[in-house]
């Protein structure tokens, strides 16, 4: 297992749409451990593949508490099937992103539709942390970040941020 450099704002990597994986390869799985491993070192409890430059549809995840056993996802080509009218509020962060956190409004409760490493289709409900990552994860497959949810000025201010970090260590400085 390798751990892989990420994917950092403003890199317009993380606008794209990224495409369906059409067989679960070894290849693939390679991926899956690596995107798990560098997760982890991170450290997340979500990472879409194209945070780690890779335009596939794959994301893993694990909302496991620290002080329990390690319950890592994989899924692959997830998809929402419905949304709960009702919502939550989460402090969410992102790798991408990193040492930035903002309350972000979602469903409270989704069914969604994944296959696993091993080819398997798997339908489930999520409630809660899960469902916050998997709607957090899902967007980025489609190049939507956590900071489009927030206001114009605040999502302004994380990229004016971002962008100067970037124009910094680009020069060297």
């Amino acid at each position: 297992m390798t751990i892989r450099p990420l994917i950092i704002l403003p890199d317009s990597k993380l606008r794209l749409v990224s495409k369906p994986i059409t067989a679960v390869t070894d290849e693939v799985r390679r991926l899956a451990d690596d995107m798990l491993e560098t997760m982890y070192d991170a450290p997340g409890v979500g990472l879409a593949a194209i945070q780690v430059g890779v335009p596939v549809r794959m994301v893993t995840m694990d909302v496991s508490k620290s002080e329990t056993e390690p319950q890592p996802m994989v899924l692959i080509n997830p998809e929402i099937l419905s949304a709960s009218e009702e919502t939550s509020t989460y402090e969410e962060g992102c790798l991408s992103i990193p040492e930035y956190y903002e309350e972000v409004e979602r469903p409270a409760r989704v069914r969604f539709r994944y296959m696993n490493l091993q080819g398997e289709t798997i339908e489930q409900e999520a409630a809660d942390l899960l469902a916050t990552c998997v709607q957090h994860e899902i967007d980025h497959l489609n190049g939507v970040l956590f900071i489009d949810y927030l206001s114009k000025l605040k999502r302004d201010r994380v990229m004016t941020k971002f962008k100067k970090v970037a124009k910094r260590e680009a020069s060297g400085a």
